[in-house]
């Protein structure tokens, strides 16, 4: 795949253009064992762990060749929860002004269930022993365990649109840029 937001450097800075143009879209497409939509939504949750939101813009397009408008936003979405909203706001912003919104909603629960199913979706994915997780404990740590319950779980492992299997890929890659 030739990467539009490449065709940039084409002219000013062909140097750059051919031996990266060529590791992105020949080297590193042959010796991976992702498929597609994994690369794309890997490169989509990167984009946002770096804050690089200028190339995100740029990108955009050519993630779009690869993954739906709602699969993006999924993970912008989920990004919030682990990222916090002052890193994904700029990628709000430009995937509102890029894409005709609103979106379907994908959400799956309520103001009244989603601490509950998302302790559900917890013991589903770590095991029983995460049952009723957000009320043990000391006192002073049970709002945290119930904004992870609440937020992290229930308000987006729960929602349609990705897999579990996709979002603990992008939550792994969420992690992994925190600690550049």
């Amino acid at each position: 795949m030739k990467y539009t937001f490449m065709e940039n450097f084409k002219d000013k800075d062909p140097e750059f253009y051919d031996f990266y143009s060529h590791f992105i879209s020949e080297e590193v497409i042959n010796d991976t064992t992702l498929d597609d939509k994994s690369r794309y939504l890997s490169i989509t949750a990167v984009l946002v762990g770096t804050k690089a939101h200028d190339l995100f813009k740029d990108m955009l397009d050519d993630l779009l060749k690869y993954l739906t408008a709602d699969e993006i936003q999924e993970v912008l979405y989920q990004a919030v929860a682990y990222l916090g909203i002052g890193m994904v706001y700029p990628f709000l912003n430009i995937m509102n002004r890029h894409v005709n919104k609103p979106l379907k909603s994908a959400s799956t629960t309520n103001r009244d269930n989603r601490i509950e199913l998302g302790n559900e979706k917890q013991c589903e994915l770590f095991g029983e022993h995460m049952r009723g997780f957000q009320t043990s404990g000391p006192e002073e740590e049970r709002h945290i365990k119930r904004w992870l319950a609440g937020n992290c779980f229930g308000d987006n492992y729960t929602r349609i649109g990705l897999t579990g299997a996709q979002r603990e890929m992008i939550t792994f890659c969420f992690l992994a840029t925190t600690w550049y």
